[in-house]
């Protein structure tokens, strides 16, 4: 079936809406004549405590019909943004030097993100996607869905005044069509391939007539992709630990997601349960634009996702013909790439044109960002090799996932649709069972390919960061397939790391090996993640924790819910001591700062002493120890940090014993100690106090710490020379502690940090902030019973008249 793209403004959609406030326990609908009439699309939306909407529908389409409804009343702002990216437009509203953001693309300026954006719609990209027969392509009831919400969004535009001051009465804001709706999902499938080398494929031209031969430098290369593609610094990230029966207190399974989002624009989650009766009743968390629920659960299973290792991008290093540089050999035949030539419509100036250069492996690409440039001379250039620039699945995998009723399920859905691009999935069920599984869309390199295919720079790259340069003059050095993919060229998912039903299965990050410290997990390719390296300081102290709780056992949603917030600090469990009794142990009480002036550090040793090691709200000493930590690790490489190195065979507890007497730790200390007084302030302050957001002009203190500090809760904050943590970039977002009981309905605790809407204006701007600042959460209603008990209960009706 073929999506049908026309605007749904264009032929008079009408919203017709009715509200009922119902009182605690009422389960009585609106009176017959404050229903609407007529035909069309339509859906009803319970909105309870939190501004959580409880979306029930007819089908797929009115399902998706409701969902877009919601989402624009809370996000129509940023996702009026997204669907300007995705149809390449932004330069011609926003100017074409402007960043336009990252949560679509790693695109440096509008004009480069619109060039790309340009060139996936005019060669029809997305609708050959949508065209394909499942599962190579989307089902019907993914694409319904995604018209059903391209009509909602479209709906609630028509009917409603947009009081969101970031984009009212602008003229960016339009109706959409479901193409848009799947284009922005095909943005989110090829952020980790396409989406990190857009300036490199925009800017990608054959080099001039007798201009210099350039190469990639291999040792240079190697450490960026290491860096490039290392998941300790980025935007996204995640904890998730499911714990089987063995280790509960009823036998049931129990789940704790944990993801690390951006907590500004398009990357945002969104809160909802979606309901068609008898046919799907899902529970969760949803990236916005985005028709399904990602992360979440349903009556038997819950699920979460942490990003992963694997590389899910490839390169293949082309040898180019003498004559004519956009000519390339494969077994000695020539093989002309292809132009793909866009415009760009510009703000205030003449529209843009410029020049794309594909090849039968992907768009040939000049970088992967500045640090790893990939020069096209006269003889070389390298093509990007994205599997996900084929794959449109993601939404039926999510939607296999609300269907399933057990960890097998979630894995047949997996195996059926074979649609995440970049994450692992954690899984936990009512019968008791656990999963961890790196079910992602990888290129099909085989450690095999890879030794037999790699060029000179590939021999160092792959080993270093698992990102293969194969040598794209020889077919015999082809990905080949698997018999179990649904498509060419990735693996299947019998070649797919997991764990099934070891008392605990967690992961923050690192690769699958220590899924299981006690079961470790091997035999998987490079190109999947590393096995036998050093784990960040957050996997080791997850480990840690999630280990301790399965070995006491009589495990309930409780103890996830304290697990989320004990805020422990691993590095001060390793270091903190040592620290403060080596800055008791200065000669003079006094450390020289970078500017060489002395200073007395004599209050830093006894803050430090006291401190109880966490980044609660209240914690003395906090601050310091994370303003010194930052200073130190940035100053002193991690193989020279601790006494006792790395060893593989005690990866949870080693490296340890921090070295101070390396001349970078006085220096550290001193300058951290030297900052806060620039700042005003107090070395013993309440974290509270300097890390915290401001909305409604009012300070919300923010509880979690940094990656760097290993800590579950992690937050990624902005630093104001003057005021500490002034606002938060990314960290914890939407949390789910999910167990169950004897009854049918699943005892769930959720939290949104950053609550449900980005409008200043709405009563859900920061209501559900302040519970995570105060370390509360929102008791999830999933039954029926539990829905319209809420208080606070109000039913929307929605339906679009023609």
């Amino acid at each position: 079936m073929r999506i049908r793209t026309r605007r749904l403004a264009a032929v008079g959609v009408t919203l017709l809406t009715s509200v009922a406030l119902l009182p605690a326990g009422a389960g009585a609908a609106p009176r017959d004549d404050a229903r609407p009439s007529g035909g069309g699309l339509h859906a009803t939306v319970r909105y309870t405590q939190y501004g959580i909407p409880h979306i029930l529908a007819d089908d797929y389409a009115d399902l998706g019909f409701g969902t877009g409804w919601a989402q624009a009343a809370d996000q129509v702002c940023t996702l009026a943004d997204g669907y300007l990216t995705v149809k390449g437009e932004r330069s011609r509203y926003f100017g074409p030097d402007a960043p336009p953001g990252s949560a679509l693309s790693s695109a440096s300026t509008n004009l480069k993100s619109d060039l790309y954006f340009g060139g996936v719609r005019d060669a029809g990209t997305v609708e050959k996607l949508l065209a394909q027969p499942a599962p190579a392509g989307p089902s019907r009831d993914a694409k319904e869905l995604m018209r059903g919400f391209a009509a909602g969004y479209n709906a609630w535009l028509k009917q409603n005044r947009i009081t969101d001051p970031a984009c009212a009465k602008a003229a960016w804001v339009r109706p959409i069509s479901a193409l848009d709706v799947a284009r922005q999902g095909y943005a989110v499938q090829v952020l980790g391939g396409q989406g990190r080398g857009i300036d490199g494929i925009t800017a990608a031209a054959p080099p001039a007539a007798g201009a210099k031969d350039r190469t990639a430098d291999p040792r240079h290369s190697a450490a960026a992709a290491r860096e490039l593609f290392s998941t300790r610094d980025a935007d996204m990230g995640s904890n998730a630990v499911a714990f089987s029966g063995k280790t509960t207190a009823n036998g049931k399974g129990l789940l704790l997601g944990n993801p690390h989002y951006p907590w500004h624009g398009g990357r945002r989650f969104w809160q909802s349960q979606q309901t068609i009766p008898g046919e799907l009743n899902v529970s969760g968390g949803s990236l916005l634009g985005t028709s399904v629920v990602n992360i979440g659960f349903n009556g038997d299973v819950a699920w979460s996702h942490t990003v992963a290792t694997g590389v899910p991008l490839n390169l293949h290093q082309l040898t180019l013909d003498p004559a004519d540089p956009t000519t390339y050999l494969v077994d000695g035949k020539p093989h002309k790439m292809t132009r793909r030539t866009v415009e760009v419509p510009v703000k205030d100036g003449a529209p843009v044109t410029r020049t794309q250069w594909w090849t039968r492996y992907g768009p040939v690409v000049t970088d992967l960002g500045p640090q790893l440039p990939l020069p096209w001379s006269a003889t070389t250039a390298y093509a990007l090799n994205d599997p996900n620039s084929a794959n449109l699945r993601g939404s039926d995998t999510d939607l296999g996932f609300g269907r399933a009723r057990s960890t097998d399920g979630i894995l047949k859905s997996l195996s059926d649709t074979q649609g995440l691009p970049w994450v692992n999935t954690v899984a936990a069920d009512r019968r008791g069972h656990s999963l961890f599984t790196q079910s992602q869309v990888l290129p099909r390199i085989t450690d095999e390919l890879a030794a037999r295919c790699s060029t000179p720079l590939g021999k160092v790259t792959y080993p270093a960061s698992g990102v293969a340069v194969l040598d794209g003059s020889r077919g015999d050095c082809a990905l080949g397939s698997d018999k179990d993919a649904v498509q060419p060229g990735i693996f299947g998912p019998s070649r797919m790391p997991g764990l099934k039903n070891a008392p605990y299965v967690e992961n923050s990050n690192d690769s699958a090996w220590l899924a299981n410290a006690d079961r470790p997990i091997t035999g998987y390719e490079r190109v999947f993640g590393t096995i036998g390296t050093q784990r960040s300081l957050r996997t080791r102290g997850g480990v840690e924790d999630v280990s301790a709780m399965a070995r006491k056992g009589r495990l309930t949603v409780g103890d996830l819910q304290r697990q989320q917030f004990a805020n422990r600090v691993p590095a001060a469990d390793l270091a903190a001591a040592d620290t403060a009794k080596a800055c008791a142990a200065l000669p003079g009480s006094t450390a020289t700062g970078s500017d060489g002036k002395a200073v007395d550090v004599r209050k830093a040793c006894r803050v430090l002493a006291r401190w109880d090691h966490t980044m609660d709200t209240g914690s003395r000493g906090a601050l310091l120890f994370d303003r010194f930590w930052r200073k130190l690790t940035a100053a002193v490489p991690d193989a020279r940090l601790w006494k006792v190195p790395f060893s593989a065979a005690d990866p949870v507890r080693a490296p340890n014993t921090l070295d101070t007497t390396s001349p970078q730790f006085a220096k550290a200390l001193a300058d951290a100690v030297s900052e806060l007084a620039a700042a005003d302030i107090a070395l013993d302050a309440p974290l509270g106090a300097n890390q915290y957001v401001v909305r409604g002009g009012k300070r919300i203190p923010v509880p979690g710490g940094t990656e760097a500090l290993g800590v579950w809760n992690k937050i990624e904050a902005s630093w104001d020379a003057k005021g500490g943590y002034t606002e938060v970039v990314h960290g914890s977002s939407h949390i789910q502690a999910v167990g169950w009981d004897e009854g049918r309905c699943p005892k769930a605790r959720t939290l949104l940090s950053y609550s449900q809407s980005a409008n200043p204006n709405s009563a859900h701007y920061s209501d559900q902030t302040k519970l995570f600042s105060k370390e509360r959460w929102v008791t999830s209603r999933f039954c029926e019973k539990d829905v319209l008990g809420d208080p606070h209960l109000k039913v929307v009706r929605v339906r679009e008249h023609r």
